[in-house]
């Protein structure tokens, strides 16, 4: 919209023009296209998280198991050795609470016995299986079921050797008949009472030790010669079904590697939550921070809008001197029509500004000197005189301005 200074007096005496031919107005309006231009992104990134989080429930739709699982057909886990204590006639149930005692539980496999708590290795000291077979244990597992058993570290020796194949060394039967077998991992000492098997320098990862309850406890440093992977190794299988299968009933407990190895407690809400989850979690957290970088580097495209309508100076003019006269604004109108009067008569006259206006007084002069038949003192009254009392006086005086104009501008 361009602003232009006020019209001649005349603009005030002019009856309301003919409405000059508006274009039609650009709508503002949001329409389907920049609807979709806006949304799309947004969009984009819903159906790409969709799509990861379809992914992701699909790759995790394989049901994944821990090691030496007996349901895993994974080259760590252990179908095929209870497949082969199947094949004898043997019965395996896994467990998931190890301290029931189902019918005919004669023997007790239990997996990282670490993470089971004080009350449950109680439990099972007091249930007296037939035999139990530690994969694995600590020192709080050791004492609570395998007494007089430790882990060979605490007299100076080994406390970890490599899984691989060795010779028994012992007079276990088990293990005379299984011959060579791929044992390692931790190692114990055998006590006064136990008998310790393919020894490793000053420990044993096989250890044998009766309890005195009608209940004999086998020590495993690690149970990978249980795994599919390396059963048909060596002696591997024969060792297997001879620690296990000395029992007609097996009972594999099924360890929950979710839960935290501290005593008791509950367990939080992050707990419950699968491990896949957290990582998609935090891959979502990432795409939603990446997402406000991008679009905070500006807030949008720069669009140009075209102006509504066009108005011409004129009727600028004219629609503020309406504005004045629905305010009754005698005096501004009238203040504004003499400003732009001495404005446009002073360079006619050869008066030069003083800050940003002609100085009254020699304005005054200049007029009286180029119009003779008007005094200084009537060209004052018209040009700084008071303002007007009606509308009519103030149509009086934009003719004496317009006239005054005019006579000035003669040639």
């Amino acid at each position: 919209m361009t602003s232009a200074t006020p019209a001649p007096p005349t603009a005030l005496r002019q009856t309301a023009p003919a409405p000059a031919p508006v274009p039609a107005g650009t709508s503002i309006a949001p329409t389907g296209r920049g609807l979709w231009r806006r949304a799309r992104w947004y969009l984009l990134t819903l159906v790409l998280a969709l799509l990861a989080a379809v992914v992701l429930a699909a790759a995790n739709g394989e049901r994944q198991y821990p090691p030496l699982d007996p349901r895993s057909y994974d080259p760590d886990g252990s179908h095929a050795v209870v497949a082969l204590l199947e094949r004898e006639g043997l019965k395996v149930d896994p467990a998931i609470d190890p301290t029931g005692r189902p019918t005919g539980a004669d023997t007790l496999v239990l997996p990282e016995p670490d993470l089971l708590s004080p009350e449950q290795l109680t439990a099972i000291a007091a249930a007296r299986h037939a035999r139990l077979v530690l994969i694995a244990p600590g020192p709080a597992a050791l004492s609570a079921l395998a007494p007089g058993v430790r882990l060979s570290d605490e007299n100076g020796g080994v406390p970890y050797a490599r899984v691989r194949g060795t010779d028994p060394g012992c007079s276990l039967p088990e293990a005379v008949r299984a011959g060579s077998a791929h044992l390692g991992g931790l190692l114990y000492t055998a006590g006064s009472r136990g008998e310790g098997c393919y020894q490793r320098g000053h420990g044993y990862p096989l250890v044998s030790v009766p309890t005195g309850r009608g209940t004999d406890v086998v020590v495993l440093g690690s149970g990978e010669f249980l795994t599919n992977e390396l059963l048909k190794k060596d002696g591997n299988a024969a060792l297997g079904l001879g620690l296990l299968g000395a029992r007609p009933h097996v009972s594999w407990h099924l360890p929950d590697y979710t839960a935290p190895v501290a005593e008791g407690g509950q367990k939080s809400f992050q707990d419950y939550i699968p491990e896949g989850w957290s990582w998609a979690g935090y891959q979502l957290a990432i795409a939603v921070v990446l997402a406000a970088l991008w679009r905070a580097r500006r807030l949008g495209p720069v669009v140009s809008e075209n102006l509504p309508v066009v108005v011409r100076a004129s009727e600028t003019t004219e629609g503020r001197a309406r504005l004045y006269h629905r305010a009754r604004a005698r005096g501004r109108a009238a203040d504004a029509l003499r400003r732009a009067t001495a404005h446009r008569v002073a360079p006619a006259l050869g008066v030069p500004p003083e800050a940003g206006a002609p100085d009254p007084t020699a304005l005054c002069a200049a007029v009286a000197d180029r119009l003779p038949e008007r005094s200084a003192g009537d060209v004052r009254a018209l040009l700084y005189g008071p303002p007007p009392t009606d509308d009519a006086a103030l149509l009086r005086l934009a003719d004496d301005l317009d006239a005054l104009e005019r006579q000035v501008r003669k040639p």
